[in-house]
C-alpha cells in the first residue's frame, strides 16, 4: 500500500469518527436538553395533574391487617387514595364501587394500582372493621386508621379535609370527595374530582401513567 492510499484511508477514518462524534454530541447536548412534556390537561376528565409529585405528610398508621404503615410503604406502586369512613352512608360506598369498576376497566398492559381508604373516623374504624369493609371490594383495596391528628395531616397533604360532628347522638363526618393519585414515589401526582365516572378514571390513569413514564421514569 503506497503512501497516498494510506493517507486517504486515515482521512476517511477521521471523517467517520468525526461524524459519529457529532451524532453522539447531538443526542447528549441537544436532545438531552429538550424540555419535558408538560403535564397532560385532563379537565374534561375532572382531573388535575401536577408537573412534579407533591410529598405526603409523614405518618405512622395501621392498615386493615393491624400492621404499622409509613409513608415509605406507599412507594413502588400507583395508588388511588381518598378520605372516608366505613359508616359513611352514601359518598364512600359509591366511591368504592366506582374504584372497583375502574379496576375492571384498566388494561392488563398498565400497572395495577392499589385503592386506599384513609379513615376519617378512627375511633370506630378499627383495623378489623376496615378489613371487613375494604375486603368486600377486592384484594387491591386497603385502609389506614390510627391517631386522629395524624390522619388529618395526611388528608391535608392530599388537599383533603374532614370534620366530625354529632347529630342526634350519631357521629357524622363531612369529608372531601376527591381521589388523590399517588405515583410509585409515594407522592401525589394528580387530583381527580367528583363526579367520578369509572371510564374517565381509567382513561385519566392511563394518560397520566404514560406521561409519567416518558418524563419521570423513576416515578412510573
Amino acid at each position: 500500500m503506497n503512501g497516498s492510499i494510506r493517507l486517504t484511508l486515515i482521512i476517511l477514518l477521521l471523517v467517520v469518527m468525526l461524524v459519529f462524534g457529532l451524532v453522539v454530541a447531538r443526542q447528549v447536548f441537544v436532545e438531552g436538553d429538550q424540555e419535558p412534556t408538560p403535564a397532560p390537561e385532563l379537565a374534561e376528565l375532572n382531573a388535575y395533574v401536577y408537573e412534579q409529585g407533591r410529598p405526603l405528610a409523614d405518618f405512622e398508621l395501621l392498615n386493615e391487617q393491624g400492621e404499622t404503615v409509613t409513608r415509605d410503604d406507599l412507594k413502588g406502586r400507583w395508588t388511588f387514595a381518598f378520605v372516608g369512613y366505613t359508616n359513611c352512608p352514601d359518598i364512600c360506598p359509591a366511591a368504592m364501587a366506582n374504584l372497583r369498576r375502574t379496576e375492571n376497566l384498566l388494561s392488563d398492559d398498565l400497572p395495577q394500582p392499589d385503592y386506599l381508604l384513609i379513615s376519617a373516623d378512627p375511633e370506630y374504624d378499627t383495623p378489623e372493621r376496615l378489613r371487613d369493609y375494604v375486603g368486600f371490594f377486592g384484594d387491591h383495596f386497603h385502609g389506614l386508621t390510627g391517631e386522629l391528628e395524624t390522619l388529618r395531616a395526611l388528608a391535608k397533604s392530599m388537599n383533603a379535609v374532614f370534620v366530625q360532628r354529632e347529630v342526634n347522638g350519631q357521629l357524622l363526618v363531612d369529608h372531601s370527595g376527591h381521589f388523590a393519585l399517588l405515583n410509585p414515589e409515594g407522592e401525589m401526582i394528580a387530583v381527580l374530582q367528583p363526579p367520578h365516572d369509572p371510564e374517565a378514571l381509567a382513561e385519566a390513569f392511563e394518560r397520566i401513567y404514560h406521561w409519567a413514564k416518558e418524563n419521570h421514569p423513576r416515578s412510573s
